[in-house]
């Protein structure tokens, strides 16, 4: 089974048989030959499942990397219950399909109440209860989002990435630990809500390694949980 996770910025892609995961890695999303030869020397899937928040035209190109094989793209959608996940969503299609995923492999993770945290292009954090319902969450600017706005929509502000500091003292480093904080911020907000304070953090993405060092949270090891929870989804729907 190929498994592809289109975001904003990377199209990540694992390939699997069975339980075993044989191949993996990403592109950028504009890298349409990248991931032709990526794939170039898999062997044929029986099966393709996709998540992609990405748009119309990254699905296009999903699907023209993937036109060699005989064997349809098949692109996932939130459900209202599906993998013993429960969505809280008013229009439970609504919910972004890579958000979707991660909580149905948290939730075979951990099996218990937790937060599922996406640290890419932007933020998500999301609550899942102790009965596999996903209670709703928060989406807000990924860090290098939060800083780049600042930069470019501030005449007095210029460039540089700055460095981690709790109490800075240059304009580099206050955007990079504001943004730090205000994530961390929103997270344990969330947290606290969920009235435990044993309820463990997922974090995911490229951006988790920064905000995590910061989190004063209990904490679930967790990694690929999109191409997991797209491994969950299509052995389910398989046996379907």
């Amino acid at each position: 089974m190929l498994l592809l996770d289109a975001g904003n910025s990377r199209i990540k892609w694992a390939f699997t048989r069975e339980n075993t995961w044989l191949a993996r890695g990403a592109v950028p999303v504009s890298g349409e030959t990248a991931l032709l030869q990526a794939f170039a020397s898999l062997p044929v899937p029986k099966r393709i499942v996709a998540s992609n928040v990405a748009g119309t035209a990254v699905a296009q190109q999903i699907r023209a990397a993937c036109a060699a094989w005989d064997c349809r793209v098949e692109f996932i959608t939130a459900q209202a219950e599906q993998c013993g996940v429960r969505n809280g969503y008013g229009q439970p299609g609504q919910l972004g399909s890579d958000r979707w995923a991660a909580l149905i492999a948290a939730w075979r993770n951990v099996g218990a109440a937790c937060l599922v945290i996406n640290c890419g292009t932007a933020t998500t954090v999301d609550a899942l209860s102790e009965r596999g319902e996903f209670a709703g969450g928060l989406i807000l600017p990924g860090l290098e989002m939060m800083r780049n706005s600042l930069v470019t929509g501030t005449a007095q502000l210029g460039p540089g990435l700055g460095k981690w500091d709790e109490f800075p003292r240059n304009t580099a480093d206050a955007i990079f630990s504001g943004s730090i904080q205000a994530t961390v911020g929103a997270i344990v907000q969330l947290h606290a809500l969920l009235g435990n304070p044993a309820v463990p953090c997922l974090l995911d993405g490229g951006a988790a390694g920064l905000i995590q060092p910061h989190l004063r949270l209990p904490q679930f090891p967790a990694d690929d949980l999109v191409l997991r929870g797209l491994h969950i989804i299509g052995q389910e729907t398989g046996k379907a």
